[in-house]
């Protein structure tokens, strides 16, 4: 029998309360957040790009996506963006490399962080607000299995938190406590009673029982208790709609339909009140997907290192741009999407933080210098609006970025990544 969160406190009951208050808490109660921003949606595409087809003409406040460049589907979105250039990941190198550093830094358990990605940092930061700390989403991410190759997301160092490549599977852990209607839904939340009021009349004896100083650990532990309670009774503030259909994961030719479906219901799962914090990772570092649907012949990873064209610049260009357009454009329907989820007299985009990379700078020659990062959304007012194109005069590096990133959310933090090479400076440029 497999036993839910739920029941398990239930099974504990008030014995739970009883314990070392302090040790079940792991040290002090978290602070409430402080930050501005609201959301963060972190959106992966591998191998890198081509420098000269990918920055937008101009600079500062003053640029623009010229037509047929790689960026072009961001037209419109301008003054939503934040195009970065000249910034290096540091102590990285290659495909795997770039991998595992992109929202780490490269941290270690000792370092700045634990380790942990900076999507986990935040998530952590957030704690007890929504049902799911954070949500993985995946586009055939896990064919290779779970290594440094496949993997972004951290919790500690090779502690991967692994995306769900199945939209189903997602749709159900948002949806599937409501499925049955309203009905359902009432009895679900009768069933969901808090544990602590069922067990009220032992927690008064043990309070009664309790010197001053462990009643006020009793306090904060009950709080604490509250709090995942909380994130397992809330289902959302959105009403069901169909679920996606069951594809057939790592078919090729699914694709396209597996990220649109996806992108959705990341959106919708922030939207909705599921989570703060969401990532979706559309394939993996050396990622080999045959983009068909843009007529292409030759797998990603392939065309990114003009592999079958045998240095034939003009037609690897002209591949490579089409299969990077395509992603882009995902990440344009992305921020469409999110703009249009009204909250208040702002929208979901003005309420947060997209952060859009890769594992690699430059495809053919395997660097992580001069890194295409885009950094999209209001931050809810901690991001700089009209936004810039801008590039480092090469003394930050991306964890600058991972800093701002940060702040945006919690404006006390002081630092994150690496000891050997962490930030306590956000970009300068990004911020409002």
């Amino acid at each position: 029998m497999v036993f839910s969160r739920r029941q398990l406190l239930v099974g504990a009951g008030a014995s739970l309360l009883a314990g070392p208050f302090a040790s079940l808490l792991g040290g002090r109660a978290r602070a409430a957040s402080t930050g501005s921003a609201r959301r963060l949606l972190v959106l992966f595409s591998p191998n890198g790009t081509v420098h000269r087809h990918w920055r937008p003409s101009g600079s500062g406040r003053d640029f623009a996506f010229p037509a047929g460049s790689m960026l072009e589907p961001l037209a419109g979105l301008e003054e939503h963006l934040l195009v970065l250039g000249g910034l290096d990941f540091h102590e990285a190198d290659n495909h795997e490399g770039g991998m595992s550093a992109m929202l780490t830094n490269n941290g270690g358990a000792a370092d700045v962080g634990g380790g942990a990605s900076i999507d986990q940092v935040i998530a952590a930061h957030l704690a007890g607000q929504t049902k799911f700390a954070s949500m993985e989403l995946g586009v055939q991410t896990s064919a290779w299995g779970g290594s440094s190759q496949t993997r972004m997301c951290y919790a500690g160092p090779g502690s991967y938190v692994t995306p769900d490549d199945s939209p189903t599977n997602v749709w159900n852990r948002m949806f599937g406590d409501l499925a049955g209607g309203e009905e359902a839904a009432a009895a679900l939340r009768a069933r969901r009673r808090s544990v602590i009021d069922l067990v009220k009349g032992e927690i008064d004896d043990l309070h009664r029982r309790l010197g001053a100083e462990e009643r006020a650990k009793l306090d904060v532990h009950l709080d604490a208790l509250r709090t995942v309670e909380n994130s397992l009774s809330h289902t959302g503030t959105c009403e069901p709609g169909d679920s996606p259909p069951l594809y057939a994961k790592y078919d090729n030719d699914s694709f396209p339909d597996i990220c649109r479906d996806q992108l959705d219901l990341a959106v919708e799962a922030l939207a909705c009140g599921f989570t703060n914090v969401a990532s979706v990772q559309m394939s993996h570092t050396v990622g080999p997907v045959v983009m068909t649907w843009e007529g292409l012949t030759d797998g990603h990873h392939d065309l990114s290192h003009w592999t079958p064209y045998n240095g034939n610049a003009e037609l690897c260009n002209t591949d490579i741009h089409k299969a990077t357009t395509y992603t882009v454009d995902q990440f344009a329907t992305l921020l469409a999407t999110l703009q249009g989820f009204q909250e208040g007299d702002c929208n979901l985009l003005d309420q947060s933080v997209i952060l859009f990379g890769s594992d690699l700078a430059d495809g053919p020659n395997h660097t992580v210098t001069d890194m295409p990062v885009i950094v999209a959304g209001g931050g809810g007012g901690a991001l700089r609006t009209p936004s810039v194109h801008y590039r480092s005069p090469n003394e930050e590096n991306t964890s600058d970025i991972l800093m701002s990133v940060l702040q945006a959310f919690d404006p006390t933090a002081t630092e994150v990544g690496a000891a050997a090479g962490y930030s306590t400076t956000p970009v300068s440029a990004i911020m409002s």
